[in-house]
């Protein structure tokens, strides 16, 4: 039935903006590990319980796995998420030439899950700004995929 009403929506979380929210990233290795971030502060374009979209200088090859820190405005510490990049493509407006967009590891509590109470803020954070949405008969964002 959902189906039907989103035929083109496959996502089953509503997605919400953030004003002046941050995404500061690293790639996950197993070998090597980085302990400093590729890119940081870049501008959060979305977010939602399962995923994030936002701006970048570089372009993440999708499947790429990665460690998030999310830093939102009037919140002590960031989020610390781990997710895997679904998609990338060249980002038409703005300063930053491309976006992607990350899908969230499952929440629990073993390696590499996202810790539970993550996904509680992010409710919370849902609940504050989903309200405060633009104009939900504006045209969503156009893209184009690039596959790697």
């Amino acid at each position: 039935m959902l189906s039907e009403i989103y035929a083109a929506e496959k996502r089953i979380s509503q997605r919400f903006k953030i004003p002046g929210a941050t995404v500061s990233y690293r790639k996950e290795r197993r070998l090597f590990k980085r302990k400093s971030f590729y890119e940081e502060f870049l501008p959060l374009k979305d977010l939602s319980r399962g995923g994030l979209r936002f701006v970048s200088q570089k372009r993440l090859k999708p499947g790429t796995k990665l460690f998030i820190q999310l830093s939102i405005p009037g919140e002590r510490a960031p989020l610390s998420l781990f997710g895997k990049v679904r998609w990338s493509a060249r980002n038409k407006k703005g300063n930053y030439p491309f976006e992607a967009g990350v899908q969230f590891n499952v929440y629990g509590e073993k390696k590499s899950q996202n810790y539970p109470g993550n996904l509680v803020k992010i409710i919370s954070l849902e609940q504050k700004f989903a309200s405060q949405e633009l104009d939900p008969t504006a045209q969503p964002d156009e893209y184009d995929i690039e596959s790697s």
